[in-house]
């Protein structure tokens, strides 16, 4: 009598003379076609739940993981979407990583991160040598690269379908994710300023970032609203690095007359502003108020703890890849990309940093 052998006794003998377990392998275990495998490995639709828990059972119990490059062969994709980033904040970049990985993971993609160097003269050469160069589902772009009509021009003529983060100049071009910029900082004013605060600054970030110009719009339409008109010394140009918020807390605290609150266009600024504060023996928030814009982990590292504006940088980045694979993977058939717009909300984080008058 011959005895039927359990899943586990089943794989042990395949694995015990395969080195590699292959979909062949998988297919057997589980009892169903090796095309059955390949849908429930790139997570496709229409598999019954049955049949899905059944080769992922196989699966784990044989080890197996697909072949990345004969998955790309045998098909029409190549399961890599490509970041493309220019930007001088490190956690932005890191939230961006985790966000696409997050969503690529889901359907076995993986990612490939291409730092770019807008000074040294040859991105669209660069650019357009890394298409040529790797077959990729799609791009997606932050800040600055998102609004440079050149990066995108190089993309549309590599036939590439591709997601803008956070874009400020042509609207419509592609598929974008963004958030409300301009109302969450008007929302960050208008807290100052229900806080009894008038006499308010504002540090502007990187002038090349069209959310430098969509915060700025915001904090001024708040002022005006109140009936106070933003004086311009109170203005400060900075570039989203710690250095240029230092730079600005010098301007600010040497000055005869300062404001009684500063809005920085992101925390990395405001901890600037905040250690040269410090340094002078400037009590926050008791002789100066301070809010941020992102809501970085060093926001509660420092002290006092800063007030500030969470931007979902991490669920934007997930959503820009969703668009990107719903569509590779067939899930998605609705409308064309270029009218896909996701706005991800915003929240005001109150914490230490601000004072009431």
């Amino acid at each position: 009598m011959t005895q039927i052998k359990a899943p586990a006794e089943r794989a042990a003998s395949l694995t015990a003379t395969n080195a590699v377990s292959t979909i062949n392998d998988v297919a057997r275990l589980a009892g169903v076609s090796i095309k059955t495998v390949s849908r429930v490995m790139n997570n496709e639709p229409n598999v019954r739940e049955e049949t899905r828990a059944k080769v992922k059972e196989a699966a784990g119990l044989l080890h197996y993981r697909p072949n990345l490059l004969a998955r790309s062969l045998a098909g029409s994709r190549s399961f890599l979407l490509c970041l493309l980033y220019h930007n001088p904040v490190p956690t932005y970049i890191n939230n961006m990583h985790q966000g696409v990985i997050d969503r690529c993971r889901q359907n076995g993609y993986h990612l490939l991160a291409e730092p770019q160097d807008l000074q040294g003269g040859d991105l669209e050469r660069s650019i357009a040598g890394l298409l040529a160069t790797v077959r990729l589902d799609g791009v997606i772009l932050t800040p600055p690269l998102c609004d440079m009509a050149v990066v995108m021009q190089t993309i549309e003529a590599a036939a590439v379908p591709y997601v803008r983060v956070s874009p400020f100049l042509y609207p419509g071009r592609t598929a974008a994710v963004r958030m409300d910029e301009a109302g969450a900082a008007r929302e960050a004013t208008q807290y100052l300023l229900n806080k009894g605060h008038r006499d308010i600054g504002f540090i502007m970030g990187h002038p090349e970032h069209g959310g430098t110009h969509l915060r700025y719009q915001g904090y001024v339409s708040a002022m005006r609203d109140a009936g106070i008109e933003p004086r311009a010394e109170w203005i400060k140009q900075g570039y989203f690095n710690f250095e240029s918020g230092v730079e600005a807390g010098k301007a600010y605290f040497s000055a005869e007359k300062r404001p009684t609150a500063i809005f920085s266009s992101n925390d990395d600024m405001a901890f600037g502003l905040m250690s040269v504060a410090q340094q002078m023996g400037i009590r926050i928030p008791d002789d100066i108020s301070i809010i941020g814009f992102d809501d970085t982990p060093g926001c509660t590292l420092i002290w006092p703890h800063l007030t500030t504006i969470r931007q979902p940088i991490l669920d934007m980045a997930y959503a820009a890849a969703d668009i990107l694979l719903s569509r590779t993977t067939g899930e998605d058939d609705g409308p064309a990309m270029n009218d896909i717009v996701r706005e991800m909300p915003f929240t005001l984080i109150e914490r230490d940093s601000v004072r009431a008058r």
